[in-house]
Formats: structure tokens, sequence, C-alpha cells
């Protein structure tokens, strides 16, 4: 036994991505499960550009896209516990723009019919995504038009500054009233942009100070180094005819600093990397003699905190999420399990989680101490069950 894993199961947790790139249907998988921090298994499999041949790698680099979240509301967490910012305090106190917030009740996107907000949109209303923002990318209302209109929530660089973007954001209607549904949304760029006003430190900065060096994360950034470019993956979507490149490694935006620094989807790293971030989570916060995030606070952050302790089913807005919303709920920044039943996977309750739109997921478990982290770069992520999947292969090769 490895750390209570059988070493004879282990095995069949690869081969769950293995045969979606068998089968052409991803480009690669990677997959790796740690147990109190020790890594367990590991699997890479297919190859980081098709057209090229070039075979996928231990320190690829990906765009995790959402993934970029948790790491964004620890950024903000952080603050919260130095006594800069409570989660009751109104948006609009660190951005004024968002004051006076606008709902839609009908018409369109060329002439929305608007009326004023029920009531402020608070941090914790960032947190949670019950804040009534949305993205462009989902299509799905008048709303989500409008944002397209304004390049806010789709999957191309854009040429504005992230305080830009959350002015454009503040100057749209909201989907609902702050605090009566949840819709996934671009609020956690927003937490973002907040992290830059209170600490007076572009994203990125401190990102890196904060998270990033206390963590021992090196290769995680907004935008993939010089000396790095030949690590980098291609990025694909699925077509009939088979994987279509939609983002090619040598002429990617990617490799440039970005103008817009997207706390909710812009970040670039490797397994390793956010090994060290989920070994961080696992371990109550603590890495390398570094305690990253309060064990209190982040116990607080992976507590459902949706109203009424309601499940995501039973607020929802949104036709999207990175997660399964049955028996599901909200914390501070992570999808929170609170019924494993009615969920329909293995897990454990408590047990938190998000996932990217390239496919790309991680959990952590912290009644089992079990971590695991799955890439690929496949758009969108709902394309295949692979996640569901992944957790029946490493819960059935746990056996203490």
């Amino acid at each position: 036994m490895t750390q209570g894993f059988s070493p004879d199961r282990l095995a069949r947790i690869g081969q769950v991505g293995r045969r979606y790139v068998d089968e052409g249907k991803i480009p690669f998988s990677m997959v790796q499960v740690a147990r109190r921090g020790e890594v367990v298994y590991r699997d890479d499999h297919g190859l980081a550009s098709v057209e090229n041949n070039r075979a996928i790698a231990d320190d690829s680099i990906v765009r995790i896209y959402s993934m970029t979240k948790p790491i964004t509301s620890i950024a903000l967490m952080q603050l919260y516990e130095h006594g800069k910012v409570l989660l009751e305090n109104p948006v609009s106190r660190y951005i004024p723009e968002f004051a006076d917030m606008q709902v839609l009740i009908g018409g369109s996107a060329e002439k929305p019919i608007t009326r004023p907000a029920a009531r402020p949109i608070t941090i914790k209303d960032l947190l949670t995504h019950t804040s009534g923002l949305t993205y462009g990318f989902m299509e799905q209302d008048p709303v989500d038009a409008i944002y397209r209109q304004k390049e806010l929530g789709v999957f191309t660089k854009v040429d504005f500054s992230l305080e830009e973007g959350c002015r454009r954001m503040a100057d749209s209607p909201l989907v609902f009233d702050p605090g009566t549904a949840w819709n996934y949304s671009m609020a956690t760029d927003v937490v973002g942009r907040i992290v830059e006003v209170i600490s007076g430190q572009p994203l990125e900065e401190y990102f890196a100070e904060n998270i990033f060096e206390p963590c021992g994360m090196v290769d995680t950034s907004f935008h993939v180094a010089e000396d790095k470019h030949d690590r980098f993956v291609d990025m694909y979507t699925p077509t009939p005819d088979g994987l279509f490149r939609v983002d090619i490694t040598e002429r990617s935006l990617y490799l440039k600093p970005p103008t817009y620094t997207a706390g909710g989807g812009g970040l670039t790293s490797t397994m390793d990397d956010y090994q060290r971030f989920c070994n961080m989570l696992v371990n109550r916060g603590q890495i390398n003699g570094n305690q990253v995030i309060g064990s209190r606070t982040l116990a607080f952050m992976a507590t459902n905190h949706l109203p009424g302790g309601k499940s995501l089913n039973e607020m929802e807005q949104s036709l999207f999420s990175e997660v399964a919303m049955a028996g599901s709920g909200f914390g501070l920044g992570f999808s929170v399990v609170l019924d494993p039943a009615e969920s329909g996977s293995i897990s454990n309750v408590g047990e938190y989680s998000w996932g990217g739109a390239a496919s790309t997921a991680f959990w952590i478990d912290p009644v089992d101490e079990v971590s695991c982290i799955f890439f690929t770069q496949l758009l969108p992520s709902s394309t295949y069950p692979i996640r569901r999947q992944l957790r029946a292969a490493v819960y059935q090769a746990l056996n203490d």
C-alpha cells in the first residue's frame, strides 16, 4: 500500500485519460494524485502539439483558465486576515463604478430594460458567484450579449486593463439582484481588481510575493516567459473531423504579458506548480514553513456560503458550471460537496474543487487528505465527463 492506495488499482486512474487520448478526443492527459502531500500516482500520455508530434512532458505549461479563481480568492482572503476587507463590504467601496447597479428585467442587448438593484454587490457576493454578474461566452440571456459587445468574458485577449474591464462590467446590467441566485461569472476578475486596489500592487506581483513564492510555484504566471516557450502546449476544440487547434504555441498571445490580468482565468501553470498549491491547501494553509492562509480561514472558505445553506441546484440561474451542481454548494472560491449521493460521485462531505475551461480540474478532499489534478487542453470543458470518471478511478484505488 502507498499512503493507503492499492498499487494494483492505481493504474486504472491513468487509463481514464489515456482512453480519450487514444480515441483522438483530447490531445493529452496528465493526472496526478497525492495524499498528505506525497504524490502517489502520476501519468502523462499524449501530445503537447498533435500537428508537430511533440510529446507531453512533466514540465509542460498549460492554460489553467478558471483554476486561477481559487488562487485569486486566497489572495483576497489573505487581505481579509489582515483586517483590510470584510465580506459584507460593498464592492463600490473599492471600485466606485459599482455603486447604483441596475438589474435587467426585459428588452434586448440593444435596448435593455432595467431597474435599480435591491441592494449593493458585496465582497461575499463576488466570492460566491451570487453577484448578478455573468460571462460573455455563455450566451444565455441579453446581459451575456452585452458583455460580448464590450469584449467581456470571451476567449480572446483584449487590449484594455483589468481596471477598465471592471468599469465595463459596472456599466452593464446585472442578471439578478445580488444574493438571490448563483451564476458563474467574471466576479473573480473583480476580486482580482480589489486585491490590486487594497494592496497597491499589480495582481501578478501580489500573487508572486504572497502565494507563488511561499508555495515554491516557479512556473505559474499570466504569460509564458521566453525561455519557457518550448514547454507551452497547444489548445484544441472538438470537431466532427477530429481535434482542431485553436491556439498555436508559436503564435499564442500567452507568450507576452497581457494587458488584462484576469483573476478569474488568466494563469498558465504546470502540474508540479499546481501540486504545490494543492499541498498547501491539504496542509491547512501551510507549506515550506510558510502559513500562506490561516487554517481557520481556509476551512471557512471551504464551507458552503450560499444563502440558507442551499445547494447550487437550488440557487441555479446559470446553465454552466465547472463542476456538477447536484449535491454541491459553493464557498468562497470553491465548490463544496454537501451530499455525495446526490452528486452521483464518490467523495466526502466537505471536498472542495474547481475546474478550468480547457477541461482541467482539481479537487481537495480534507477528510482523506487527498488531492487530484487533471490537465489537458480541450475547449469547452463540458465536452466529456472526464472529471467524474476520474473521481471513481481515484477512490476505487483508496483502500485504507
